[in-house]
């Protein structure tokens, strides 16, 4: 092949294994944005490296990504940003190709909200361990190559995650699909009638919500107790004209799986404005997290223009 036809050719095999890419790096980075520019920066390593020496490159392409990643994760601007409590994952909805490999418990629970989270007390090179080794199935002597470290350093770092890892799980452990969803309808109907009973019952005694504030505040707004929980709910789930203008219209609430959790979705135009999901553990609410900072929202709309809904849970909000 000539240069042109061997660049297309290259440029081909990198883009076949794009998907595996961002995947991987949306669970280091916890943003589907931060996640395509990594994935860039690997291609741009790509294309100016000696592809003849590259004898594997899915191989060669993952340890470029995975050290990018943890470069990012270690760098001034992402401490600053991750430090002031300013910072949750950005949720993503089920069946979107970004999520990646979904056929273990593990691999599903890699990337629920609840993990991504997790993993910001978790060493960048921790996470990357857990997350080669659960989800992408590398062994420690592949992944020691990847990070430049030893096989038994792989294995503590791999043991130290995973119990980190399994003392979040006990709280809940994999729910199903269907209830999961009722109960967060339910938690919905109950805030927007005002029954503080209900939506108290809802939720575990030790429940806590999180919300971006639209992403006008500089911190995350923090709740807990049940009882404020549920005042923040009520107050937040009625209808207002003024929430109707700054949502651009009248929204539709929709329930769906968002990073394989219930949520619910408020909808104008075909545009989700606001998210709202749910961590689950013993068939109660333990946490809830708001989202409608738009910079946090656009994987999920971009996903939603293509998503067939159900009928909403409530047509006019």
């Amino acid at each position: 092949m000539d240069g042109t036809a061997t660049d297309r050719f290259d440029t081909g095999r990198f883009e076949d294994g794009r998907a595996r890419l961002v995947s991987l790096a949306y669970r280091m980075l916890g943003s589907v944005a931060d996640a395509e520019d990594a994935v860039q920066d690997a291609y741009l390593r790509w294309q100016a490296a000696d592809r003849r020496r590259i004898e594997v490159p899915e191989a060669w392409l993952t340890k470029v990504l995975t050290n990018l990643c943890i470069d990012r994760l270690r760098s001034a601007r992402a401490r600053r940003e991750r430090s002031v409590g300013a910072w949750l994952p950005e949720p993503v909805l089920d069946g979107d190709p970004v999520l990646g490999p979904a056929d273990t418990f593990e691999q599903r629970e890699s990337v629920s909200l609840a993990v991504l989270t997790l993993m910001e007390r978790l060493s960048p090179v921790q996470r990357a361990v857990y997350l080669l080794h659960v989800t992408f199935s590398y062994g420690h002597a592949e992944i020691a190559g990847i990070l430049g470290i030893s096989e038994s350093a792989s294995q503590q770092h791999l043991h130290r995650a995973r119990r980190r890892v399994t003392a979040t799980r006990h709280r809940g452990g994999e729910v199903d699909r269907a209830a999961a969803l009722r109960i967060a309808e339910e938690f919905f109907t109950a805030a927007a009638s005002g029954r503080t009973e209900r939506l108290v019952e809802l939720l575990t005694d030790d429940a806590t919500a999180i919300s971006d504030g639209a992403g006008l505040t500089g911190t995350m707004l923090q709740y807990d107790t049940p009882q404020r929980i549920a005042a923040i709910a009520r107050a937040g789930f009625a209808a207002s004209p003024t929430k109707r203008r700054f949502a651009g219209g009248i929204p539709a609430v929709h329930s769906a799986h968002v990073n394989g959790g219930p949520a619910i979705l408020f909808v104008v135009g075909g545009k989700v404005f606001g998210a709202v999901t749910f961590d689950l553990a013993g068939g109660r609410i333990a946490l809830v997290r708001g989202i409608a900072d738009p910079a946090r929202l656009g994987r999920l709309n971009e996903a939603w223009r293509r998503y067939e809904p159900g009928p909403p849970v409530l047509a006019s909000w």
